[in-house]
């Protein structure tokens, strides 16, 4: 799964991460976050390229949508959208896209269960 110009990084056993929670580590002087949504493990630079903030540390909710023209809201894709704690700003957890400023991206890094362990690779 990694790639060669890719270091492997064991960042604990998959049991100390269980469903819902977040983990942040450093890696090479990277802060990262890392997260367990839906079975799914993701990781992310833990800086907003909004303003620098520790983006890991905010709040993680569902996808919110309008629902035509009323005052009703969707709400899809439950606890994969990531709200950076300082200005509120929301990234899609898989991917790194920040939904204000389609333009803007936060890094993203491979997680792998291998085993017992957990596994980022930078």
């Amino acid at each position: 799964m990694s790639q060669p110009s890719q270091t492997r990084h064991v960042i604990g056993l998959a049991s100390e991460l269980p469903p819902g929670s977040r983990k942040l580590i450093e890696i090479a002087g990277r802060a990262i976050g890392v997260f367990h949504v839906n079975g799914a493990y993701y990781a992310l630079r833990n800086r907003c390229p909004h303003r620098g903030g520790p983006l890991c540390q905010g709040r993680i909710r569902p996808l919110v949508l309008p629902v035509g023209v009323t005052t009703a809201l969707l709400h899809e894709r439950e606890g994969e959208i990531l709200k950076c704690p300082w200005h509120q700003w929301e990234f899609d957890l898989k991917t790194g896209q920040c939904l204000v400023d389609p333009h803007l991206r936060v890094k993203t890094y491979s997680v792998v269960q291998e085993g017992d362990e957990l596994v980022v690779y930078v």
